[in-house]
Formats: C-alpha cells, sequence, structure tokens
C-alpha cells in the first residue's frame, strides 16, 4: 500500500470520528489531520476539501444502500400484480437486508442522519423517499389496473412512502442492537405492506 492510500485511510478514519462527534459543520480539518498525524495539506490533495472528505466517508454506504433499493424496486416490479395478496413475512428477506447494511455502516448511516447539515447530503432522506415513491408509484399503477374500478391514491402513496423511510431511521436512531432491530421492523414492514395495498389503491370515484 502506497503512502497515499495509507494517508488516505488515515483520514478517513479520523474524519468519520470526527464527523460522528461534532457534525459535518463544526468538524475541524486541522483536527482530523491532527488526529491522522497528517499535514491539512494532505487533505486539499487526496480529497479536495472537507466536502470531499465527507463523501469519502460516506459515499460507499450511499452506494450499496442505492443499489439494494433499486433491486427490491425491480423484484417489485416483476411480480404480476393480478390477484395479489399480502402474506405476513413476505418482505422478511428485503428487511434483512436492509437492516444488515444499515448496521453495517451505523457510524456513517448516523452521520448521515444526523450530522450531516451544510454537506451535500443532509437531504438524503427526501431523496431516498423519491426514489422509494417512484417505484412504489409503478408497482400501484400496476395493482390499480389489475383491479377494474381501482385508482391509485397519490397522497397516501407519499405518506406511506415517507412513513416506511421515517420507521428505518426511528429504528437506527433508538435501537442499537441489529438483531432487535430486525426483529422490531419486520411487523412495522408487514403493517406498512398491508395498508398500501389497502389505502394507496382507492375506489375510482
Amino acid at each position: 500500500m502506497s503512502i497515499n492510500n495509507e494517508s488516505r485511510e488515515r483520514l478517513i478514519i479520523c474524519a468519520k470520528k470526527e464527523f460522528l462527534e461534532k457534525g459535518y459543520e463544526k468538524a475541524s480539518l486541522r483536527s482530523i489531520c491532527a488526529e491522522a498525524e497528517l499535514t491539512t495539506g494532505a487533505v486539499y490533495f487526496l480529497f479536495k476539501d472537507k466536502a470531499g472528505l465527507f463523501a469519502a466517508v460516506v459515499s460507499k454506504p450511499i452506494e450499496e444502500l442505492n443499489a439494494l433499493m433499486m433491486r427490491h424496486l425491480a423484484e417489485e416490479a416483476d411480480e404480476d400484480p393480478a390477484g395479489y395478496i399480502h402474506v405476513p413475512g413476505d418482505h422478511d428477506e428485503f428487511a434483512a437486508e436492509l437492516v444488515e447494511l444499515l448496521y453495517k455502516y451505523y457510524d456513517e448511516m448516523t452521520i448521515l442522519l444526523h450530522k450531516a447539515q451544510g454537506s451535500g447530503y443532509e437531504d438524503l432522506p427526501d431523496k431516498v423517499i423519491d426514489l422509494l415513491e417512484k417505484g412504489y408509484l409503478g408497482t400501484a399503477e400496476r395493482l390499480a389496473g389489475a383491479a377494474p374500478g381501482k385508482r391509485v391514491n397519490r397522497y397516501m402513496l407519499h405518506w406511506m412512502t415517507h412513513i416506511q423511510v421515517d420507521a428505518f431511521i426511528h429504528l437506527l436512531s433508538h435501537e442499537r442492537d441489529k438483531d432487535k432491530a430486525l426483529e422490531h421492523i419486520k411487523p412495522v414492514l408487514d403493517m406498512l405492506v398491508s395498508s398500501f395495498v389497502e389505502y394507496v389503491i382507492e375506489d375510482d370515484k
């Protein structure tokens, strides 16, 4: 491993600690570099600026989260909407994968959710909601199209997508144990999926 790669890794480790403790806005490049035993010039050389260093801390978790959500939405798009009936537990695999990912990057996710003010990532929850809502709209339209006299309630779709994202944010904020987190979120997800079918697909009045 070259000196540059070693320096880069040290800076990322120290930056994660600093961002977690102080948040993006109050984090000090001097403190990060002192902890890493490097000069501030190393940050500018390797990352350009504090924003670039922050991106290096959180980019991999975001990429993996995005890939998981896209795969989940693609799987839903492949389902046959005709005669769809929600069965409790049919989203357990997705819940397990998502909890595994969130807790694998627990510190980075905590930074993104609670310490990212002032960075280019402070609106991450809204971006996740937008991504999921677009995917769920396709699912809802297929379900409504397969049931004569039904339509999609766009307001309820947005509201329930928001609740789903908020449920996982609440989980990360209040439960540190991964196994307990999965135990808690499974019935919540079941309730949300069941409610999705009941309240998002409505009579075409």
